[in-house]
């Protein structure tokens, strides 16, 4: 097991000191480069291990940390990866034994600008983490922007990710992404085989469950439980959870190079709801269920954002500055909601589904909703508005219910670290003749 000194999730600038150090330790091996600036002026760092750590060489592993403002763990991962690195030499070694041909690299944090936004350095409880929630509108995320803009609309964030890949050329690309409740998945551009057993191990020790059904990769192929492989060109990419068609995100770039994507995913809060193999009596009746609170309970957020938004501070620039992308994310939020209850509800419901499938959009539903009314009560309160209290209490009363139906519980920053690094590790392995 690895150890952490601080059992919380690190700053983007606490991720660059600690690459710092690592740098200074091993001036041979590591170097922190910063790669490019986000919107609001923050610096992006790349901290590189091994061959290309200081000439440019391709063919190598890009680890992607902090896509996703709300899923902190992939910068603790990135440096406990790096930190394995650098003490075992077989990580740094390709195609028989030989040195590998492009190294280790590591974005520490793909989006500073949303990690300033959502500030839950160690949160105590659901509540806790979504009292300072935040999670930007699909175009403002680094990885799906090219799926929802043109190429000359793509912010910084994204264009250095591309042009990180256009000059790795890497043959693994991994991207570190996790959940608030539920279980872990992996999702793949390209099948690994084999991997399904070594990530299961790992979960199994680590008392982390397999969500065998995850939401974001309904309909997509499963080679092995928790494991799925992403819709291939000429394949319908679309659907109610990506609404952007994945194969324009960042993850498929790498196919230009022959590289393939994998994406971990791994809970705050484990459930062993989201790992069920057994058969659902009856998902449509279920998921016309889960579509009609989902519709009830975003009836109440736009409720409260409809009779608030006149006495809502101004977007950005304004007395706090953090109005502005709220309110984009909570009406990008709100506005996906339709089109899943549809899904839900329409002819192309399943009518066979597992115990862990509904369980995982049960979930998926609770969240979309509790997060609009999260961000939408920061605004809120920045502004010192009266529904703030109101508003409050609903937030509270959801996280509970959320909780208690999911027997929630924390699991260690630690631990978080130690299954993601793992599962990043087995795919090196059996990816590792290509490198």
């Amino acid at each position: 097991m690895t150890h952490i000194p601080d059992p919380h999730y690190p700053t983007p600038r606490e991720l660059a000191l600690a690459g710092r150090a690592l740098a200074d330790e091993h001036p041979g091996l590591v170097r922190l480069r910063r790669v490019g600036t986000s919107r609001g002026g923050r610096p992006l760092w790349l901290l590189s291990v091994g061959a290309g750590a200081h000439e440019a060489r391709e063919g190598g592993v890009l680890v992607v940390a902090g896509a996703h403002a709300n899923e902190p763990v992939g910068g603790p991962t990135a440096l406990e990866l790096a930190r394995r690195v650098i003490r075992d030499p077989e990580c740094r070694t390709g195609r028989g034994g030989r040195g590998g041909r492009g190294g280790w690299h590591f974005l520490l944090c793909a989006d500073p600008d949303g990690a300033a936004l959502h500030r839950t350095p160690h949160p105590y409880s659901l509540l806790d983490y979504h009292r300072n929630f935040f999670r930007p509108p699909g175009p403002e995320q680094p990885e799906w922007a090219p799926s929802l803009l043109p190429a000359d609309r793509l912010p910084p964030e994204t264009r250095v990710l591309i042009g990180l890949i256009d000059e790795l050329r890497p043959v693994l690309q991994v991207s570190l992404h996790g959940t608030d409740l539920g279980g872990s998945w992996v999702q793949l551009t390209r099948d690994v085989p084999g991997l399904a057993e070594p990530f299961g191990k790992s979960a199994a020790e680590l008392r982390i469950p397999v969500e065998t059904g995850a939401s974001d990769a309904a309909g997509w192929p499963s080679p092995g439980p928790g494991i799925f492989v992403m819709p291939q060109a000429g394949a319908g990419a679309e659907g109610a959870f990506h609404p952007e068609d994945t194969r324009l995100s960042t993850w498929y770039h790498a196919h230009r190079y022959a590289g393939t994507t994998a994406i971990v995913e791994v809970p705050m809060w484990a459930s062993d709801a989201v790992d069920d193999p057994a058969p659902h009596p009856d998902p449509r009746r279920a998921l016309r269920r889960l579509a009609g609170r989902l519709e009830r309970d975003t009836e109440r957020v736009a409720g409260v954002l409809a009779a608030s938004r006149g006495g809502l501070p101004g977007d950005d620039p304004s007395p706090a500055p953090l109005v502005g992308p709220l309110l984009r994310s909570v009406d990008w939020t709100l506005g996906l909601i339709p089109r899943i209850t549809a899904e839900w509800t329409g002819p192309g419901a399943p009518e066979e589904a597992s115990r862990a499938y509904v369980g995982s959009l049960d979930a998926f539903g609770r969240r979309l909703a509790l997060r609009a009314a999260a961000m939408l009560l920061r605004v809120l309160r920045a502004g010192g508005h009266p529904a703030a209290p109101g508003l409050d209490l609903l937030v509270a009363e959801w996280c509970d219910a959320f909780a208690a139906r999911f027997g929630a519980r924390w699991v260690p920053v630690a631990t978080q670290v130690e299954h993601q690094a793992r599962t990043v590790l087995s795919i090196h392995h059996r990816l590792r003749p290509h490198l």
